[in-house]
């Protein structure tokens, strides 16, 4: 198989398993979603020109948007991991899966802070672990779908 199609696949699983945790985090702590990604993607699509029509329907597709530019993101680093893998071993899983989390919680929140939405300079323990605990399943899941793959 070829390398970035299984960073593609190693993306997508690690992607899942993110959702798993937040998810499970919500549950558990009774915490909302954020309301960060539809924001960044109604601010992009503003920024862009692009329609996202009007009231509960713009909000309806800011929302969806952003849970698809996470997709996107995530998929896109499993991606961009077997790509610069091409011909080589995969890095071990305890090395891989961090730099794997950083590099997909950098793309998630990079767009964010610059657009003003959030200032990670500000975020209380609660916080750091909720993101970094997700992303840091996604990047050992993702490190290891990639190993399995061969």
């Amino acid at each position: 198989m070829h390398s970035i199609t299984k960073g593609l696949l190693a993306g997508a699983v690690g992607t899942l398993a993110l959702d798993v945790v937040t998810y499970t985090d919500m549950l558990v702590r009774g915490r909302p979603s954020s309301g960060i990604p539809a924001q960044v993607a109604d601010r992009l699509a503003r920024r862009a020109s692009v329609p996202l029509g009007d009231g509960a329907a713009r909000d309806a597709r800011a929302q969806g948007a952003g849970a698809l530019m996470g997709y996107g993101t995530g998929v896109a680093a499993g991606a961009a991991y077997g790509l610069l893998l091409r011909g080589r071993p995969p890095l071990p899983n305890p090395v891989a899966g961090p730099l794997l989390g950083a590099a997909v919680m950098a793309g998630a929140n990079g767009p964010a802070t610059a657009l003003r939405l959030t200032d990670p300079t500000t975020w209380d323990t609660a916080s750091w672990l909720s993101d970094i605990v997700p992303h840091l399943v996604y990047g050992l899941t993702a490190a290891a779908v990639y190993r399995a793959l061969g």
